[in-house]
């Protein structure tokens, strides 16, 4: 429940998410576009909460089951409605995606691009700088093409290449300073070791992110190494504090064997001792939810970041869709590579679920509420370096996700203001 007080502070009442707990009776506090209050409606009230506040709480009860959740943070999202951010050519289209997304509660976000051909990458890049510049979305995401021809599953082959420095150049000016992640191979040639685009990527203040990859343990070990130092470098030179991902973990990846165990033995045992923290797509489809869960038991929710990899048809009816290069067909909110030859249709393409869902998906697994929510906005933001959303703490901006029961979305507000 919503209510403004009389000096139009905003006090919403209800199962509060906090980043490491569910308070059953909470209360959230906003003054304008800060949280100013989060805790059990005793808490705040033995703060010395002014008066307006007070008779706001007092005034009545929230609907069984409204829960507040954090403002969602999603770090993979190729787009939504029916628009696309690797095939957007105006900022208007690319608009379209990120409102969807917004109205189910993601209130950050990175515009995720796809393998293309290098002038498309770089237009992209630079149209999406101006949503980053206005504060719609918090960066840009480039998955390739520095990526496995074996494990590349929707990124279009044609358009794979091997590590260019140059290129890192390039596509980072293009972003103007807004390209925050990159995924790459380990194995393929120019991406790892001194002078690779690795490197290159860290020294423009990108986060390289393993994905898309046939290597094996070794070579994966080798890149998390690499990269998570030079990270952990710049943090203490006094840049901001990163931490390398890996990309949506399992897929575009072969599957763990014990005799062949592969870069996703190498990310899971990176992820426990804190190198890294893995995406999982944790919407029933790309993953079983079993996996999902023992993932998060096994790591802990602190290094487990979940993701949508969200595609056009996100918030869609089933049909045809555009993803960058390749055309993707959706039957029963499945995405697939549209194949002629084939009626099941190819590789996944991407997913139709908003961040909300995954959420919600991963709950019904069996993971806990509070894991659950704390993986898709608290550890996503400190991907990012942001310490300004992310979850119901004093001083941060006043993202809230109001839903009901079920995890439905009932209200959004980002920055204080109604979402629309």
């Amino acid at each position: 429940m919503t209510r403004t007080s009389s000096t139009g502070t905003v006090v919403l009442r209800g199962r509060v998410v906090t980043p490491d707990a569910v308070v059953d009776d909470g209360v959230v506090v906003l003054d304008g576009d800060r949280i100013v209050l989060a805790g059990s409606v005793g808490d705040v009230l033995r703060a010395g909460a002014a008066p307006d506040v007070v008779a706001a709480v007092a005034a009545g009860a929230p609907a069984p089951g409204t829960t507040l959740l954090p403002g969602l943070v999603d770090l993979h999202n190729h787009g939504g409605h029916g628009a696309s951010f690797p095939d957007a050519t105006t900022p208007q289209e690319a608009r379209v995606a990120v409102a969807e997304h917004l109205r189910h509660g993601t209130t950050t976000m990175l515009a995720s691009l796809v393998t293309a051909g290098r002038e498309t990458l770089l237009a992209r890049a630079e149209l999406l700088a101006g949503l980053a510049e206005a504060g719609e979305i918090a960066g840009i995401h480039a998955e390739g093409p520095f990526l496995s021809y074996e494990r590349r599953g929707a990124q279009s082959p044609e358009h794979l290449a091997a590590g260019d420095t140059g290129f890192v150049r390039e596509l980072a000016r293009a972003a103007r300073g807004h390209l925050r992640t990159m995924t790459v191979a380990p194995e393929v040639p120019g991406v790892a070791g001194p002078g690779g685009a690795a490197e290159a990527l860290v020294a423009e203040g990108v986060v390289p992110s393993l994905g898309h990859t046939a290597g094996t343990t070794e070579q994966a070990d080798a890149l998390v190494a690499q990269v998570a130092g030079a990270l952990r470098a710049t943090a203490a030179g006094g840049g901001p504090a990163r931490e390398m991902t890996a990309t949506h973990l399992f897929n575009g990846m072969p599957p763990l064997h014990h005799r062949a165990p592969g870069p996703v033995a190498a990310c899971l045992a990176a992820a426990a001792r804190g190198d890294l923290v893995a995406e999982l797509i944790g919407d029933g489809v790309h993953l079983a939810p079993a996996t999902v869960r023992s993932v998060m038991a096994t790591l802990g929710a602190d290094r487990v970041a979940l993701v949508t990899d969200a595609m056009a048809a996100a918030g869609m009816p089933d049909g045809t869709y555009e993803l960058g290069p390749m055309a993707v067909t959706v039957r029963a909110g499945v995405a697939r590579l549209t194949d002629p030859e084939d009626p099941d249709g190819g590789s996944i393409a991407g997913g139709t679920a908003h961040l909300l869902d995954v959420v919600r998906t991963a709950v019904e697994a069996g993971v806990p509420l509070a894991d659950a929510v704390r993986a898709a906005s608290w550890v996503p933001a400190r991907v990012l370096g942001r310490h300004d959303v992310g979850g119901l703490v004093p001083g941060r901006r006043a993202d809230v996700l109001v839903t009901d029961a079920d995890l439905r979305p009932v209200q959004v507000l980002r920055a204080g203001v109604p979402v629309a």
